[in-house]
């Protein structure tokens, strides 16, 4: 869709079944994956090893092999290690995300300092966490600030502000009842002020803890695409998920004579089979 920007979620080690492939090296299984979510209409293909810092690099090798060989689509590479990123990064067949850094500081430096000169010269995008030395915060106005702070030193380190996808970190609904909110009051903030970054998120960030996730994943995806959000991390494989995409993008006039609804239902990305 040429209106959302969709990563793939499912090569990621916190998913028990893909966690099951890694520990077994099934290499078939994250082929299918990888080709699976390009058929599905994913633009990138997140790669995120889910296991311990000491196997870390070896696991998000192998991932970003895997999903190669199968897989035309670039990468957004994950993990919570600058170090790690920036080693598999050499791995990459083409630029593709950074997910991801922030304002978060280790030994005198944050993620930004670290990240921000490297892919400044290349076409790699990164995602951009509202998250400062102090940790989230945990109203719009304070997320909106630190977005800007990184938004102003990425344009220094020579990063436009279309390369950037700022992810406001969501909370998660179980515990913060004004959750969306709070993400769709950050979000109208900070894209006043940077009409050209992108927004994105994980969508079941926000349902976490809750009961039959997927509907409120779905509700999260639509009401936030409604506030400007153009991007998603998400399972692409999901009829439920493609439906709520496709039929939100429609409403939001976006689709024209809905011709990608229509092509996506015959295609059978949802609908009855």
């Amino acid at each position: 869709m040429e209106d959302m920007i969709i990563i793939g979620e499912k090569i990621n080690g916190f998913i028990p079944k893909t966690l099951r492939a890694i520990e077994e090296r099934d290499l078939q299984y994250i082929r299918e994956l990888a080709e699976a979510q390009e058929e599905n209409g994913a633009d990138y293909l997140d790669i995120c090893a889910g296991v311990g810092s000491e196997k870390e690099l070896e696991v998000m090798s192998w991932l970003i092999d895997a999903a190669q060989e199968s897989s035309s689509l670039p990468l957004c590479l994950d993990s919570s290690s600058p170090k790690i990123l920036l080693e598999t990064m050499k791995l990459a067949n083409r630029p593709g995300i950074i997910n991801s850094v922030s304002l978060e500081v280790e030994d005198g430096k944050s993620k930004c300092d670290l990240i921000f000169p490297v892919i400044a010269a290349s076409d790699w995008k990164v995602i951009a966490l509202t998250i400062d030395a102090n940790g989230i915060p945990e109203e719009p106005e304070g997320k909106a600030e630190v977005a800007r702070r990184m938004i102003t030193q990425a344009a220094e380190a020579g990063i436009v502000q279309n390369r950037i996808l700022i992810d406001l970190v969501v909370t998660t609904l179980a515990t913060k009842q004004d959750s969306l909110s709070n993400f769709t009051d950050s979000l109208r903030l900070v894209h006043a002020e940077f009409p050209e970054v992108h927004f994105t998120s994980g969508l079941s960030n926000i349902s976490f803890g809750m009961p039959f996730r997927k509907a409120i994943n779905m509700q999260f995806l639509a009401l936030a695409m409604a506030a400007g959000m153009d991007s998603a991390i998400m399972d692409p494989l999901s009829p439920d998920m493609q439906a709520t995409l496709h039929a939100t993008s429609a409403l939001l006039g976006r689709d024209e004579y809905c011709m990608e609804y229509l092509q996506a239902y015959r295609d059978g990305l949802f609908g009855a089979k």
